[in-house]
């Protein structure tokens, strides 16, 4: 959703700042984005390591200042029982939980001193409740989740707004490898539309495909603990 997001961004008179890991994606994004008229700087940084990425958004922003800073630095795997639990969850939070640290802090570092700004943290309705499918991902999710919430208020009068953005099932070349059911799948381009729209309007907690995310709240709120507990239980393996 990171490149649909700065082709939408892309236009006359915006400077966008984008980062990722794959030289020949981003490179593929920035020229996409300069025919569209806007501004653009890439640069590949490990949003796990935390000097580099206070660097390059301070350069960012020395360059033009920071109106708005997207933390979507996020992979999702599943697990299985035969996987190295550990392993795989530090793999996972060094991306879906650092990365998104390591974006946030520096920006609202800069944005005090203006005394004004607008962070957007990816979340995702998996964070709604832990996974068993995906324990580290949705773990991850639920954190960033918190944590955004918790700035939003904690910011609220420096003049720094503060998004957190639940997705559900959106396309993209992730959901393109799943090989299980993603109801309400979303297009990209429509996601998209929710998402800047949410962050125009300063939503506090943006989530969408809105089915989805209507059935979760539901759940969350409503069921009882033991049906939970039989739903997300997983069933043990045959031998």
């Amino acid at each position: 959703m990171g490149e649909a997001l700065a082709k939408d961004y892309a236009g006359d008179g915006i400077t966008l700042y984008l980062s990722g890991r794959n030289q020949q994606r981003l490179e593929q994004v920035r020229e996409d984005c300069l025919q569209l008229g806007a501004e653009v700087h890439t640069a590949l940084v490990d949003s796990a390591d935390e000097k580099a990425m206070s660097d390059w958004i301070n350069d960012c922003n020395w360059t033009a200042p920071l109106d708005l800073v997207i933390a979507n630095a996020g992979i999702g795997t599943g697990f299985t029982t035969d996987m190295d639990l550990g392993e795989h969850t530090k793999s996972i939070f060094e991306v879906n939980v650092t990365g998104v640290f390591n974006t946030v802090h520096p920006a609202i570092r800069l944005m005090r001193k203006r005394g004004r700004g607008q962070i957007a943290i990816i979340s995702s309705l998996a964070g709604y409740h832990g996974m068993p499918g995906a324990p580290a991902y949705s773990t991850s999710k639920a954190c960033v989740k918190a944590y955004g919430e918790a700035l939003r208020g904690l910011y609220a009068q420096e003049g720094i707004e503060v998004n957190v953005v639940c997705p559900g099932f959106v396309k993209s070349r992730i959901t393109a490898r799943n090989k299980f059911p993603m109801p309400f799948l979303m297009e990209t381009d429509r996601a998209v539309r929710v998402l800047r729209r949410g962050l125009e309007k300063n939503q506090g907690r943006i989530t969408f495909p809105w089915q989805l995310s209507l059935i979760l709240g539901f759940m969350v709120r409503f069921l009882p603990e033991w049906m939970f507990d039989r739903m997300f239980r997983v069933m043990p393996k045959k031998t």
